[in-house]
């Protein structure tokens, strides 16, 4: 048996949770027109949404659709500062329930984590899975095809289902799930909070298969990026079926069939931005060219100082030279 939310809906949709949502919501936001105009009548706007949404005839609206291409190219679709605000107020309640049912090493969108904690734990397990370097580590690493285009909303609503049995919250959670479709009653928005929220516990099915039932023991996934270590090659093969089925079967998502691979740690394996070794990690070449194109583009102490701070992630001593002769005026 699921563990079970104990809120119920009137929780979440309260005013006071509403505010407390609003608070964090605005962090950064303050200059954008559209949040100041909802801001001139925030207690009215707060009350409407809240008398909307308890007698149940609150409907989410449209989105703004844009495109950004940082790192890679992806289609944002933004809903109005209504609808976030309505995401933070849901997010602040599920978040730190569900984050306690996720494996620890799930690294995406979740408090505490993150790349770096995610790359750090890479290397650890490269130790490990090779007896401190005295066998060859291989690492299988797969993505996922068009991740949140993908996320079933009948699957999903069956997983949140098993965890919350608060009608009114379920019927919430179907108006946000239901409020976008990349195909029908498919797909999730990059943009909203909740997405991030939502694929994370969609991915627990996941991530409990690997190592409860494939009995994986050095797993990470970040988002719909997945490597596991083995000292054992063949092991690594025989898994790819499995994880397949599982994905196809029970989520409705398959591995992109041009970056599934195994390599040996050996001779370097692209993760998170970095090529990982046993002893170091480089940047990817990719990845240097982008913050190179965007430094020269736009030399601001906040981008400079943020690409230096990756750098010290890894062995990248000779590009942070290479930045400093590129902008001596800067330093």
């Amino acid at each position: 048996m699921k563990i079970q939310l104990s809120h119920n809906l009137e929780y979440i949709i309260s005013i006071d949770n509403l505010l407390e949502a609003w608070k964090e919501f605005i962090r950064g936001k303050r200059n954008k027109k559209d949040v100041q105009e909802f801001s001139l009548c925030l207690m009215d706007n707060i009350i409407t949404l809240h008398q909307d949404l308890a007698s149940e005839t609150y409907r989410h609206g449209g989105y703004h659709a844009f495109n950004i291409s940082d790192p890679k190219p992806r289609n944002i679709h933004k809903a109005n500062v209504r609808d976030r605000l309505l995401h933070h107020a849901i997010y602040r309640i599920l978040y730190p329930f569900f984050d306690k049912t996720f494996i620890s090493d799930s690294y995406s969108c979740r408090l505490g984590k993150g790349t770096r904690k995610a790359l750090n734990r890479f290397h650890l397990f490269g130790y490990k899975a090779s007896s401190n370097n005295t066998q060859t580590c291989y690492v299988l690493k797969c993505d996922i095809q068009k991740f949140f285009a993908n996320i079933d909303h009948k699957i999903l609503l069956d997983i949140l289902e098993l965890y919350i049995p608060d009608k009114g919250i379920i019927w919430l959670l179907k108006e946000i799930v239901g409020s976008f479709e990349s195909k029908p009653e498919v797909g999730l928005p990059l943009g909203n909070l909740t997405s991030q929220l939502f694929v994370n516990i969609y991915m627990n099915e996941f991530d409990q298969f690997v190592k409860h039932k494939l009995k994986v023991k050095y797993y990470i996934r970040y988002a719909d990026d997945f490597v596991i270590l083995s000292d054992n090659k063949k092991e690594l093969e025989n898994l790819i079926f499995p994880i397949s089925k599982f994905l196809f079967e029970n989520l409705k998502l398959q591995l992109h069939p041009n970056k599934v691979s195994i390599k040996t740690l050996y001779s370097g394996v692209d993760f998170l931005g970095w090529v990982n070794f046993l002893h170091h990690r480089v940047l990817r070449t990719s990845t240097k060219r982008r913050m190179m194109r965007r430094i020269i583009e736009s030399p601001t102490p906040e981008i400079l100082n943020s690409y230096l701070g990756l750098l010290g992630w890894g062995n990248a001593r000779k590009l942070e030279e290479q930045i400093y002769r590129c902008l001596p005026s800067i330093f």
